[in-house]
């Protein structure tokens, strides 16, 4: 009997490590807290869990496994399999993908952004960008038209920038250059203490970001329509790690993409926007709605140089910068007809 017993035990305990042996967890770097930026993210680690049984698990962390900007050095190394970061934080590092970040696109909805975000991230060149970092891109943040909460006086006209401390990162920082601005780029967790400060006197951020970080506790104005451009902010996987998952898992994973992306959308459009308003007028916070000859002026001094730089900028790295930046624009020209 004790033999029996001890066979049944070995065989038991062989079969709980078996078990323990195929389930699978990764490690998920975000930063902050949960907020309508990270919702693709929260609902694709509910619906791998699901799939699943459990089997596959994304453990989400706000900032415990590593600095925002240095999300895609952590997947380099392995030191997680998961990670959000925006292409602004280090341009060098990622600049196929900083063509979405060019002012002025005229990107019109959350829909078109994932349109755009996954045709350049599936080209040949942005692959192999990624590729230096041992990372495969999964799916974008996308994020609507920025816009700049501020303290001080209110700006009447776009000369009202000149010389102001502006928190802008990528090609937002590059047009509100042209208007005599002076942008530094800093973290989303940096913010509120540069505000608070004086370091800026403005931050660009989408409207869930301005809630999320506190702006809107000690800003005094808005601007309803400067609308100069958005960030790209992909989530990108080890691809080790995405190559050693078994067939099931990463079906799951791959095809819950689509659906995640689906509920970021969903929630931004319904919830993040419904209460953006309300939140200002809560505050008392001013808006600033520039004329159509103001915009228009920021538009043409912003959009073809920064255009023409990056291209040239980029060429010189040896991209197809030229190609990345017809393909961008030929998809809006062609979903705005």
């Amino acid at each position: 009997m004790r033999n029996y017993l001890t066979g049944t035990a070995v065989a038991a305990l062989t079969l709980a490590f078996a078990g323990e042996a195929l389930a699978t967890e990764w490690n998920v770097s975000l930063w902050g807290k949960r907020r309508a930026f990270t919702e693709h993210v929260e609902k694709l680690a509910e619906l791998v869990n699901e799939k699943t049984g459990g089997a596959f698990t994304l453990n989400i962390s706000y900032g415990g496994l590593s600095k925002n900007k240095e999300n895609l050095d952590g997947i380099e190394i392995g030191a997680f399999e998961m990670a959000q970061f925006c292409a602004g934080y280090h341009r060098d590092k990622n600049p196929s993908i900083t063509v979405l970040e060019l002012p002025f696109l005229g990107v019109n909805s959350l829909e078109q952004e994932i349109e755009l975000s996954m045709a350049v991230y599936q080209h040949p060149a942005t692959v192999e960008d990624l590729a230096r970092w041992n990372a495969t891109l999964l799916m974008p943040s996308p994020l609507p038209q920025y816009n700049l909460v501020g303290v001080g006086d209110a700006p009447a006209s776009l000369a009202d920038f000149e010389g102001l401390n502006v928190r802008a990162t990528g090609g937002i920082g590059k047009a509100m250059e042209t208007v005599g601005a002076v942008p530094t780029s800093m973290s989303a967790t940096e913010v509120r203490q540069a505000m608070d400060s004086g370091v800026v006197k403005a931050v660009a951020f989408a409207p869930h970001a301005h809630m999320s970080f506190g702006t809107i506790e000690n800003g005094a104005w808005w601007t309803s329509n400067l609308n100069p451009g958005t960030v790209n902010c992909p989530v990108v996987v080890n691809t080790d790690a995405l190559n050693d998952l078994s067939e099931e898992h990463r079906a799951a994973l791959l095809g819950s993409v689509e659906e995640s992306l689906a509920h970021y959308v969903d929630n931004y459009n319904n919830n993040t926007m419904n209460a953006w308003g309300p939140a200002l007028d809560e505050r008392g916070i001013t808006q600033v709605t520039f004329s159509d000859g103001d915009i228009e002026a920021f538009k043409a001094a912003a959009a073809a140089p920064a255009a023409a730089a990056w291209i040239e900028e980029n060429k010189a790295r040896g991209l197809p910068a030229q190609e990345l930046y017809d393909l961008v624009t030929g998809m809006i020209a062609e979903g705005n007809s």
